[in-house]
């Protein structure tokens, strides 16, 4: 059997949180927004910090989301985005996507960004996703495509990067190439009305290439992907130190280059 749970390999570092508190539904649901609909009851897996959750409140006014995550702790965070939006119209709650406590048929859209790549069995929780949403409704995944980045200018050590963060996400159980195999996982789910499309994020200006190098950088050494590098023998901490490096060096470039591709599903139910 496979596993149902993984290690979340990031944790809530706030060089993590750096990144997730700059998602909002324009930059990583587009692909989703033209399916929203004023009255709909919308479900926000792995919401995280709240930031899209917030969002998709503001979009449907009249009707409801609720976000779950599986850590109880960013939660609060959550909470609190959407008290300082005013929102009235958004809840939250701890869940697991493998076995989600909500009746059959209960949402319009059951949305997830970010997820599938951390889990022990993304068939079954695409398969719960599914359960939970009404006829008629939409399930819309994104997910990063780790294999699939990539950067100018080429820099061996942001290689090593890439190969140890590979190595470490498959060890606590998730699949860092998600991306590419959203689709196959939603047949595989039972799934036959599937929009499968891509997204990118872009790092490019000085301002982006000094966050997104600065966040990674801080995270490759001090997160709890930084503890489990180390914890089960993947890296040192001198290893660590150079990636870091190797990530500033490459943010102070002015011809510096990322991009994050992403795979996305829309499933009609």
């Amino acid at each position: 059997m496979p596993k149902e749970t993984a290690v979340y390999t990031h944790g809530h570092h706030e060089s993590v949180l750096r990144s997730h508190t700059w998602r909002t539904a324009a930059n990583s649901a587009a692909y989703l927004l033209g399916s929203l609909e004023p009255h709909m009851k919308v479900l926000d897996i792995g919401c995280g910090p709240g930031t899209i959750t917030a969002d998709l409140a503001e979009l449907v006014p009249d009707g409801h989301v609720t976000g779950v995550d599986h850590a109880p702790g960013i939660l609060d965070t959550a909470r609190a985005t959407a008290a300082e939006r005013g929102l009235d119209n958004v809840d939250f709650a701890v869940a697991d996507v493998h076995a989600l406590d909500y009746p059959d048929d209960t949402f319009c859209v059951v949305h997830a960004h970010q997820v599938l790549q951390h889990v022990g069995d993304p068939v079954r929780a695409l398969s719960e996703m599914r359960r939970v949403c009404r006829p008629g409704g939409v399930i819309a995944v994104r997910d990063a495509d780790y294999s699939a980045m990539t950067w100018y200018p080429g820099s061996p050590v942001l290689d090593d990067w890439l190969d140890l963060y590979l190595r470490v996400a498959r060890a606590n159980g998730g699949e860092p190439d998600a991306g590419r195999r959203l689709k196959s996982w939603a047949l595989a789910a039972g799934f036959t009305d599937i929009a499968a499309s891509a997204g990118t994020w872009c790092y490019s200006s000085e301002e982006e290439r000094a966050w997104w190098s600065g966040l990674w950088a801080d995270r490759t050494v001090a997160s709890s992907y930084a503890e489990r590098a180390v914890a089960t023998g993947h890296a040192d901490a001198e290893q660590l130190a150079d990636i870091a490096a190797a990530w500033r060096a490459w943010g102070s470039r002015k011809d510096g280059w990322f991009v994050v591709l992403h795979g996305e599903i829309l499933c009609r139910r």
